[in-house]
């Protein structure tokens, strides 16, 4: 199966309606031409935390956003992208709390990674603790075993709480592989079409290291469950956010990736009013990418762009969003921050109130996205042009929260109908039936207040032309008569 060339959407099971059965009402309603690259659903399985990125099964459809079968009907229309969050699962899944019962006797033991597998004796050597790219104080979590009334430590990465909510799968363990083939037969049975590898990059522990994107081994493992997507006929969208030179390893072995670059530049590009940066960047990145610009976490900064932007100018940019209500998400591990100290990981608002609930700077920003090479995806806040939730940041006291509002019925239809969305999704409609987007691509030579780029396949093309002084966007295009066309976004 081949990954359509067209828009997609990425939304929560509830946050178009309520649950799967209003989102697939919604999707026929507004966005049956909209979204045919499809729509990524975030996790909605049973899940004890992290908004649904701790999941105690994927076999299963948690409840109250519906059933299999609504995930199947709205693949009837539109394929569907899922995540696997292949480092870890609940504390509160069945496995690990028949481990927390059992301990070492428990039948689902070796799918977690107890210290005696990282170091002989089982006591963290801190020099290798040192060299871990942390997202927590200790990458570790001890829990009490009832049958053996012993204290157990096992590797978990992430999570806020003590212990972890998030238990970290051993890949090297047969169990865990058969699992992991488990939930893949179990989305092809579903009608999956592609399956987003989530938290990839933290699936190799080795002393020693990093303990991120490990080399060879994470080549290894990414072979091995590409073979098992191929058998199923899915596609997989490995998920890693670091400095892009490693994201460049996946591109050069044949995967997608995510454009994590591309909505900083974006922003940057269109704050500063200078396209210098974002057209050099063009010219050279690898074609076979997932972009974006929002997402349910936040915009990249670092470590994905290190080496690319300076922290004097990253530092503007994140003083401006600030002044426009955004939040950050910072760097955890004091090694892992810039050398002045500068330490924001992503910057956490809606896009729309990014640009300052600017119309034009907005559409520029989409156009952009979907003149770049890639497959583009629009978080659902972003298409209806949704604004900072700082209520609920307040609320619930998670920062990411400020750009995860869900949308009753009522809401999305007065958003759809609002001028910003209704131009937006004319330039969705053209961008996903356009069929130079289909041949190459080019950035022309411009000022640098200005960007141009173009697709060319046959006799046809079209012509991005954006003035970043007054954000005033053009498309031109070749129509099927031979007649030049124009229009502003």
């Amino acid at each position: 199966m081949a990954i359509k060339n067209k828009v997609q959407l990425i939304t929560y099971p509830d946050s178009l309606g309520g649950n799967l059965k209003a989102l697939s009402k919604v999707l026929i309603t507004y966005f049956t031409d909209i979204f045919e690259g499809g729509i990524h659903i975030l996790p909605p399985f049973p899940s004890s935390g992290d908004r649904g990125f701790a999941p105690l099964t994927y076999l299963e459809i948690d409840p109250k956003f519906g059933s299999w079968d609504d995930i199947r009907t709205i693949g009837e229309n539109f394929d569907v992208l899922l995540d696997l969050m292949v480092n870890h699962i609940s504390k509160q899944s069945a496995y690990f709390q028949d481990f927390l019962k059992n301990g070492r006797d428990s039948e689902f033991a070796d799918l977690f990674i107890t210290l005696d597998k990282i170091w002989a004796d089982g006591v963290p050597v801190q020099e290798d603790v040192d060299k871990i790219f942390l997202r927590r104080t200790e990458p570790y979590s001890t829990f009490h075993v009832d049958e053996s009334d012993e204290q157990i430590q096992v590797w978990t990465t992430f999570g806020k709480q003590v212990p972890s909510e998030q238990i970290d799968l051993d890949i090297n363990s047969e169990l865990t592989k058969k699992l992991l083939t488990d939930f893949m037969v179990n989305f092809s049975k579903q009608n999956i079409k592609i399956v987003r590898l989530d938290a990839v990059g933290y699936v190799i522990k080795k002393p020693g290291t990093s303990c991120f994107f490990v080399e060879p081994e994470i080549h290894q493992f990414m072979d091995w469950i590409t073979d098992i997507a191929n058998s199923l006929n899915i596609e997989l969208l490995p998920e890693v956010h670091s400095h892009y030179s490693i994201q460049y390893k996946l591109a050069e072995k044949g995967h997608w990736i995510y454009d994590f670059i591309l909505p900083y530049y974006v922003l940057e590009t269109l704050i500063n009013r200078s396209g210098s940066k974002l057209c050099e960047y063009l010219r050279v990145r690898p074609h076979k990418q997932f972009t974006m610009l929002d997402c349910h976490d936040g915009i990249p900064v670092k470590p994905d762009l290190d080496g690319l932007v300076s922290s004097t100018d990253a530092r503007k940019i994140v003083d401006i969003c600030m002044k426009r209500g955004s939040n950050l998400s910072l760097i955890f591990s004091d090694k892992h921050k810039s050398e002045d100290g500068f330490d924001v990981h992503q910057i956490r608002c809606s896009f729309y109130s990014a640009l300052d609930c600017n119309d034009d700077a907005y559409l520029a920003a989409r156009a952009i996205q979907f003149f770049t090479p890639g497959i583009p995806q629009v978080y659902y806040v972003g298409m209806l042009a949704g604004k900072n939730d700082t209520e609920n940041v307040l609320k619930t006291g998670e920062g990411r929260e400020i750009n995860r509002h869900n949308f009753t019925v009522d809401e999305i239809d007065e958003a759809v109908n609002k001028p910003v969305v209704q131009r937006l999704m004319k330039l969705i409609r053209f961008r996903n039936q356009y069929p130079a987007f289909n041949g190459t691509f080019s950035v022309l030579e411009t000022r640098d207040d200005k960007i141009s780029l173009s697709w060319e396949k046959d006799e046809l093309y079209c012509i991005l032309k954006i003035d970043l002084n007054t954000y005033s966007t053009q498309i031109s295009y070749l129509d099927e008569n031979g007649q030049t066309v124009e229009f502003k976004v």
